[in-house]
């Protein structure tokens, strides 16, 4: 496959070049992308059509999956599609129209993502400290507004990155070292001051996400203090058991994208391609996991599913 270079572009596209130092191996590299990506959108799709099909789950536990279950599946197909096709076709340009939209969809993705964890997170103390108010509490129609609310704080908080982006003049090289538009590897292209951009990516990281652990630890800390209280250690099991699933999803998560973000930022010894590896793992691990942790850990969804 003969290589792209810049004259193959116009002025306002980008080469997406893939996983640097391992050009050799990317035919390689596309069988655990394609594989873990259609992995993962089978089990979203089964867990929207079980539950949408059975009535009996049609409670804010599951809807709240299933917003889990659309988040994942609109993130990791903005980029696993191009990278595939970098990978199998050489096909490695990208408009700028297209990069600043695939930035926009990945990334309200994973702050969309994080928010229906903090939900999530809220659900289970509501469960656990409240549960005799917890059908009065958490009606459908208001997680269904929570769920619009996590929507909009994504919308709100990521359009200014490709809107900022939008307004700055790149240089001649547009060699991405990537396999989809990240907000910073596209930065690093412009010819002008990115100081906004840097400082406002990290304010997401830092305010949004920090926000929204606060949140979560905070809902574990009381949900913890509930279940010391009760006398019985077979309800202490039981209790912990509803919350094992979110755990699970919550330690996949945060660590792999905390660490890919700033690594990528801040870690100037690690080699290029472990940035990207892991920034890729986590389009594609969580949406082929989360699935199956939740089929396999309750017992509803699991009997329905079968």
């Amino acid at each position: 496959m003969a290589d792209f270079n810049l004259s193959d572009l116009d002025h306002s596209s980008f080469i997406l070049t893939g996983i640097p130092g391992l050009e050799a191996a990317h035919l390689w590299i596309s069988i655990p992308f394609s594989t873990f990506y259609i992995i993962g959108l089978f089990g979203n799709f089964m867990v929207l059509f079980v539950v949408g099909k059975e009535q009996t789950l049609h409670e804010p536990m599951y809807l709240l999956l299933c917003m889990l279950a659309l988040t994942e599946i609109g993130a990791s197909t903005s980029i696993v599609p191009k990278a595939l096709c970098i990978f199998w076709f050489n096909l490695k340009g990208i408009t700028l129209g297209g990069c600043l939209t695939q930035m926009f969809f990945l990334h309200a993705g994973s702050v969309t993502h994080s928010a229906v964890l903090v939900t999530m997170a809220f659900d289970r103390y509501v469960a656990i400290c409240n549960p005799l108010r917890y059908a009065t509490i958490l009606t459908n129609a208001r997680i269904a507004k929570l769920g619009l609310v996590c929507l909009i704080r994504a919308v709100l908080f990521v359009l200014p990155l490709p809107l900022l982006l939008s307004r700055h003049s790149f240089c001649a090289s547009r060699i991405i070292p990537h396999t989809y538009c990240d907000h910073m590897a596209v930065a690093k292209m412009s010819c002008g001051d990115i100081t906004v951009n840097r400082m406002y990516g990290l304010v997401i990281v830092f305010i949004v996400l920090g926000f929204d652990l606060t949140l979560i630890a905070l809902s574990y800390g009381l949900i913890i203090r509930a279940i010391l209280r009760i006398p019985s250690k077979e309800a202490h099991r039981k209790a912990l058991n509803t919350c094992t699933a979110h755990i699970c999803v919550m330690l996949m998560a945060y660590p792999i994208f905390l660490f890919s973000t700033l690594t990528y930022r801040f870690g100037q010894g690690i080699a290029p391609y472990i940035h990207i590896i892991l920034a890729n793992l986590y389009y594609l691990l969580l949406p082929m996991l989360n699935p199956i942790v939740y089929g396999v850990k309750t017992k509803e969804l699991r009997d329905k599913l079968m």
